[in-house]
């Protein structure tokens, strides 16, 4: 299997076949990212030939006597592969007719999978007609990741998205008329000192017009070599306090009004909560307010600033 980089995928994706048909990010411009910055190039389509290969590869070790005995070895049933994740900061920006062609490849060694999904920019979901998404429905295209970072939309033009906050609803409803589900990641902080408490409740009202079957949030985490960094020391921007960030996310949970899986689970949490809203709402509130003591603020700086990755 062909990989570039460090490989990036959601949590709820780890039972998914992970397929590398791109690397890199289109855009490169968010002034806060840093995921991509290892790569000697910005962006770069996996030739079809690789792909086709790489799924070749995968059948043979996931079909093989090799891979039944390890399976037996290990006592669990023979994988099927009911779902691939394609690899890549967007590869939804592929065009239409190379997207069919990456799902005839999975379809003709992986029969048996029901869905495809990947990472894509709210962008990205412009550039295709509602034709074409519907199409790409009819492929398995489904369950959509979109770093949508917030509907605040001073802070998507400060960070350099590349769109404001009404496109993420012009998108996504889009989608819903092709049906094509989708997934949300949110990133508390990314309003800036001050604003947090704004820009979640200016985000809640724009994700209660959406229909995400799960919100995922975490927390901004800036390092040096980041653009943002430099912005921050000369004096264009300031960081929220954790315990801001913290407030931000309190505020997001108690005001989105639509029924959604909320998940805030990755390294840059220092403080981890995972519930349905609005059934669990209360139970994950509790829960964030039972940290938000000030005398908190430096032990999770401390966890901020020694965070080595992602």
């Amino acid at each position: 299997m062909h990989y570039t980089g460090t490989i990036w995928r959601p949590p709820y994706e780890a039972q998914s076949l992970l397929l590398e048909v791109t690397a890199g990010c289109t855009h490169h411009n968010c002034k806060f990212c840093t995921l991509y910055d290892g790569l000697p190039f910005q962006f770069r389509m996996t030739p079809m030939e690789t792909i086709d290969a790489d799924l070749a590869e995968a059948q043979m070790l996931l079909h093989s006597p090799l891979g039944k005995l390890r399976d037996n070895l290990l006592g669990v049933p023979s994988r099927n592969i009911i779902r691939v994740f394609l690899v890549g900061a967007n590869p939804f920006i592929l065009h239409f007719h190379r997207l069919e062609a990456i799902a005839g490849a999975v379809r003709k060694y992986f029969p048996e999978c029901e869905s495809i999904g990947c990472f894509s920019r709210v962008t990205d979901i412009s550039r295709k007609t509602d034709e074409q998404l519907k199409a790409l429905r009819r492929l398995g295209y489904d369950g959509l990741t979109i770093g949508v970072e917030t509907g605040d939309s001073d802070a998507l033009a400060f960070m350099r998205k590349g769109y404001p906050a009404r496109a993420i609803l012009e998108q996504t409803q889009r989608l819903d008329e092709a049906g094509i589900s989708y997934n949300f990641f949110y990133l508390a902080g990314i309003s800036g000192n001050g604003r947090g408490v704004k820009g979640a409740f200016d985000s809640a009202q724009l994700f209660s017009q959406t229909h995400p079957k799960l919100i995922g949030s975490s927390m901004l985490t800036i390092f040096p070599e980041s653009e943002l960094y430099q912005e921050i020391q000369a004096g264009n921007w300031e960081e929220e306090s954790e315990l801001e960030k913290l407030e931000e996310v309190m505020t997001l949970i108690r005001y989105l009004d639509i029924p959604v899986d909320f998940a805030m689970l990755g390294a840059s949490n220092a403080v981890q909560v995972h519930g349905r809203l609005p059934d669990d709402r209360e139970r994950m509130l509790s829960a964030l307010e039972r940290v938000c003591d000030p005398q908190n603020e430096e032990a999770l700086r401390q966890y901020r600033v020694h965070l080595p990755h992602l």
